[in-house]
C-alpha cells in the first residue's frame, strides 16, 4: 500500500530530525573523549590541532565539491551514503593505533562529515520546502540535542573506566545501522542539472548569505575553543569551573533552536537576523567585560542563544532563494560557513597574541554586528507555501514566492 504524501512527509521529517542527531551524537561523542585519543596516542596540544585541522580542512573542501556533485547524485543518494560513512571513519578513528594513520582517518571523517553535513541540510530544505513552514531551526536543534547526549554519554564512559577504543567504537557500531535505517525516510527530488554557464554561476546572494553563516560559525567556535582558557588565564577560575561554560552553552544553543522556527514565524527573517546579530554581540562584550567567571559564562550562554539561529536560518534561506539549484547553493553556502570554524581560532589567537585573550575575543563583537548590518540585504520571506513575513507597515504581504527570486536582494 502506497503511503499518502502527508505521511511521507511526516516520515521525512523524523529521518532528518534523526539524521541530525545522529551526527550530534558522534561529533560530541568524539570531542568529548579527545582527551582519551591524546593520551592513548601521546599525543601534545601542537598533535591535537594537527587532527582537528585535517578533519575541518578535509569537510570545508568537501562542501566545496558537493555544489558539482550533487547536481548529478541528488542529496537523497549522497545523503544516505554519506551519514553511514561518518560512524564509519569515526570508528576508524577510534581503532587507529598510529598518528600517521589517525591523520588519515580524521582527513576520512572530514570528508564525509562534510558529505553527510551539506546534504541533511539539504534534505531539511527539501522537507521544508514542501512543508511550506519554517523547520530548520528544529533539525539544528536535533544537533544540539545529539551533541549534549553525545558529550554526556562520553562522561558517563570515561567515569566507568571504560577505555577510549571501546568507547568510541561502540558508538560508532551502534549508530551505524540507525544511520542505514533513517535513509529510507528521505525525500527523493531529480537531481538538478548544471547546464550552461549561467546555471553555473551562483547568484550573488548565495556568497552574502554564506558570508553571514560564516560569521555565525566562527561565533560558535569561539565558545568551544577560548571559553576554557578565558575562565582559568584571564578570570582564574578552576578547570571544573571553566569546564561548565561549553555545556551550558549547548543548552541555551538547543533552547534557541527549539523556538527560532517560531520566533521567523512571528516576527519575519530578516528582523530576527538583526536581533540574533545585535544579541550576539551583546553576549561577547558581556564576556569581555566580566569581571567574574559567573558573569563571563552567562555572556556566552547569550552568545548562543542568539547566535544559534543564524546558521539554520542561513541554510533555510540558501534552499529558497535559487529556484532549481537548492541542493548547489546549499552545499556553497554549507563550504563558505563551515571555513568559519577554521578561521574563527587562528584569528583570535592572532589578535590574543598581540594583546590579550580578552582583546582576541572582543574582535567577535565586530563579526556579530556584521551579521546585523547584512540581514538588511538577506531575501525576506517563508520557505514556498508559508505564512507570509509579517508587515509592520500595513502594506499588502508579498507573496512567498518573492523568496525565490535568484539573486534578488528584496
Amino acid at each position: 500500500m502506497q503511503s499518502s504524501p502527508a505521511s511521507t512527509l511526516r516520515r521525512a521529517h523524523r529521518g532528518v530530525v534523526g539524521t541530525f542527531a545522529l551526527v550530534g551524537v558522534v561529533n560530541g561523542i568524539l570531542a568529548a573523549r579527545l582527551p582519551g585519543l591524546a593520551a592513548k596516542l601521546g599525543l601534545d596540544t601542537g598533535d591535537v590541532g594537527l587532527v582537528i585541522l585535517s578533519w575541518g580542512v578535509a569537510a570545508t573542501l568537501t562542501m566545496q565539491c558537493m555544489r558539482w556533485i550533487v547536481a548529478a547524485l541528488g542529496n537523497r543518494v549522497l545523503l544516505r551514503i554519506g551519514t553511514p560513512l561518518v560512524t564509519v571513519s569515526v570508528g576508524l578513528i577510534a581503532l587507529s593505533p598510529s598518528f600517521p594513520l589517525l591523520l588519515a582517518a580524521a582527513a576520512g571523517f572530514g570528508v564525509t562529515s562534510g558529505v553527510a553535513e551539506a546534504m541533511m541540510n539539504a534534505q531539511g530544505s527539501l522537507v521544508e520546502r514542501r512543508s511550506g513552514r519554517p523547520l530548520m531551526n528544529g533539525f539544528h536543534a536535533g544537533w544540539s540535542a545529539g551533541a549534549v547526549a553525545g558529550g554526556l554519554l562520553a562522561v558517563l564512559l570515561a567515569a566507568l573506566d571504560v577505555p577510549y577504543t571501546a568507547s568510541v567504537l561502540g558508538v560508532a557500531a551502534v549508530a551505524l545501522p540507525a544511520a542505514l535505517a533513517v535513509g529510507w525516510a528521505y525525500l527523493d527530488e531529480p537531481a538538478e542539472e548544471e547546464e550552461t554557464e549561467e546555471r553555473r554561476n551562483l547568484p550573488g546572494i548565495i556568497y552574502l548569505i554564506g558570508a553571514v553563516a560564516f560569521m555565525a560559525l566562527l561565533l560558535e567556535g569561539l565558545v568551544a575553543d577560548w571559553s576554557g582558557l578565558l575562565l582559568t588565564r584571564e578570570l582564574h577560575t578552576t578547570e571544573a569551573v571553566a569546564a561548565l561554560a561549553y555545556p551550558l552553552y549547548e543548552v541555551a544553543t538547543f533552547t534557541g533552536r527549539l523556538f527560532g522556527d517560531r520566533l521567523r514565524l512571528r516576527f519575519g527573517t530578516r528582523p530576527l537576523l538583526a536581533a540574533a546579530g545585535t544579541t550576539t554581540a551583546l553576549g561577547v562584550l558581556l564576556v569581555v567585560v566580566a569581571p567574574s567567571a559567573a558573569w563571563a559564562i552567562a555572556g556566552f550562554g547569550l552568545t548562543g542563544l542568539a547566535v544559534c539561529i543564524v546558521v539554520p536560518l542561513c541554510m533555510s534561506l540558501a534552499g529558497a532563494v535559487v529556484p532549481g539549484r537548492s541542493d548547489a547553493a546549499i552545499a556553497q553556502v554549507s563550504a563558505i560557513g563551515y571555513a568559519g570554524l577554521l578561521v574563527g581560532p587562528v584569528l583570535i589567537g592572532f589578535v590574543a597574541e598581540a594583546g590579550s585573550l580578552r582583546t582576541g575575543i572582543a574582535t567577535a563583537i565586530g563579526v556579530a554586528l556584521f551579521i546585523t548590518v547584512a540581514a538588511s540585504r538577506i531575501p525576506s520571506g517563508l520557505p514556498a507555501g508559508s505564512a507570509p513575513e509579517p508587515n509592520p507597515a500595513g502594506a499588502p504581504a508579498p507573496a512567498p514566492a518573492s523568496l525565490n527570486r535568484g539573486g534578488g536582494n528584496s
